[in-house]
């Protein structure tokens, strides 16, 4: 049995999904699929917080989707960043810079 995995921080998911959209459009099978292998395997999302965010994403504008059939012949929703998603992907990921340093330079103080 593994170790359970740490929460996100609150308003990650969200970061990590536009940024994942930002490389390709994707549906939320492949958004989940790509977060853990950029991770190695140390991100894993769970289903209902994926389209909990998916849902969030989308009425706020930063993404839309639309219905296409995917490789192995479904049909499946399409997620894609907008203009509006690439500007907030931007001032979330200067944020997370700032944070991450912050929470480093506290952890690496003796």
């Amino acid at each position: 049995m593994g170790k359970p995995q740490p929460d996100m921080i609150k308003g990650t998911l969200d970061m990590l999904i536009l940024k994942v959209l930002a490389l390709e459009p994707m549906h939320g099978w492949g958004i989940c699929e790509r977060i853990q292998q950029i991770s190695h395997g140390t991100l894993t999302v769970n289903q209902g917080s994926l389209y909990a965010s998916l849902h969030k994403l989308t009425r706020e504008g930063w993404i839309k989707s639309h219905w296409h059939t995917t490789a192995n012949n479904r049909r499946a929703r399409y997620y894609e960043l907008t203009r509006a998603g690439a500007r907030q992907l931007g001032r979330e990921a200067e944020h997370w810079i700032r944070l991450s340093a912050a929470v480093t330079q506290i952890m690496a103080t003796s």
